[in-house]
């Protein structure tokens, strides 16, 4: 597989497409935004006429998109995928989206002769420009067995989750953990600071402790740099949270925590703007407390501290089967 259309080039997106126009696919793109469309072009990629052509001329097409319903419009819409999907062609979702909403789609692709996969990624944009993001895939193996060499190339750890809708499940699961996470830290970091701790070190003792974890690792730093920018904003957190508890209601559970997470996170929409990075969520305790939580010697941006994925190389001991590890 070597012809790849790629739909949606924002934060993540953008970074995941020249992943692949860096390891030599033939990438034709996408996008309302013609900056990130040049973007592409100047990494050596074409520009699409449209979803319904990059479905006929393709062999893999890929949606990466900020809602369900703007997936629903690339796909089923006017001039949408499936007008030009032919036989044997993937469809691969990269956005987080509704697991129901995912099989409906795929569905249609399946019945026109198609393979979809749902394979949203996990890990910030920082991994997912260098290549190390950790990508689930849920679809048939055959499906997964021709996306791999493409997957490969985006993403550094793959997690094949079972059948379609299965990796969008598990996306929205692990996002509510890394929102609950961020809350968290937001209390202890200003808890710390009134408690006259000194910040740098109330990071690395966390770090070091059973405290510690990926979002510690990553967010907290931009969050005592001050910059609070992990290309992440509060609206968005606000989807997956709903996507998160509506899977929670299909499956009967009554949920306690997600439900304050989500009025804590708009509450902090309604204060500092839909748009602004999650982190920023913290400033709601530091003005109820007068707290500063910030030190010096941290970066704005999140780092990759990992080595860049290899080129284009395969490595097929990634592929992780459901239940192993």
């Amino acid at each position: 597989m070597r012809t790849i259309g790629f739909i949606g080039l924002g934060n993540v997106g953008g970074k995941l497409a020249g992943s692949l126009a860096r390891n030599g696919f033939e990438v034709t793109v996408l996008d309302l935004d013609p900056a990130a469309v040049a973007r592409l072009v100047a990494a050596g990629a074409r520009v699409g006429e449209g979803a319904a052509a990059l479905a006929r001329d393709c062999e893999m097409v890929i949606t990466c998109l900020p809602s369900p319903a703007a997936s629903a419009a690339v796909v089923e819409g006017p001039g949408g995928l499936l007008e030009g999907l032919t036989p044997g062609t993937l469809w691969a979702e990269m956005s987080t989206t509704d697991a129901a909403e995912v099989q409906r789609l795929g569905a249609a692709v399946t019945a026109r002769g198609g393979l979809p996969i749902d394979c949203p990624v996990s890990g910030g944009c920082h991994r997912a420009a260098t290549g190390n993001i950790a990508i689930f895939a849920g679809c048939e193996r055959e499906a997964f067995d021709r996306a791999l060499p493409a997957l490969s190339a985006m993403g550094r750890q793959l997690l094949h989750t079972g059948p379609l809708g299965s990796a969008s499940v598990l996306k929205v699961v692990t996002n509510y953990l890394a929102t609950a996470n961020l809350l968290s830290l937001c209390e202890a970091l200003v808890t710390s600071e009134r408690a006259g701790l000194d910040l740098a070190t109330a990071y690395e003792g966390i770090r070091i402790s059973s405290g510690n974890s990926f979002v510690h690792e990553t967010e907290s730093q931009v969050i005592l740099n001050g910059s609070r920018d992990i290309n992440f904003t509060m609206d968005l957190v606000l989807k997956d949270l709903g996507l998160f508890e509506g899977v929670a209601k299909r499956a009967g559970v009554p949920l306690e925590i997600a439900p304050l997470l989500s009025r804590i996170f708009t509450d902090g929409a309604a204060r500092y703007g839909a748009r602004a990075w999650s982190p920023s969520i913290i400033r709601r305790l530091e003005e109820a407390t007068g707290a500063d939580v910030r030190a010096p010697g941290f970066p704005d941006q999140m780092v990759d501290d990992e080595p860049e994925a290899p080129g284009a190389e395969i490595h097929p001991r990634r592929a992780q089967e459901p239940g192993s590890v």
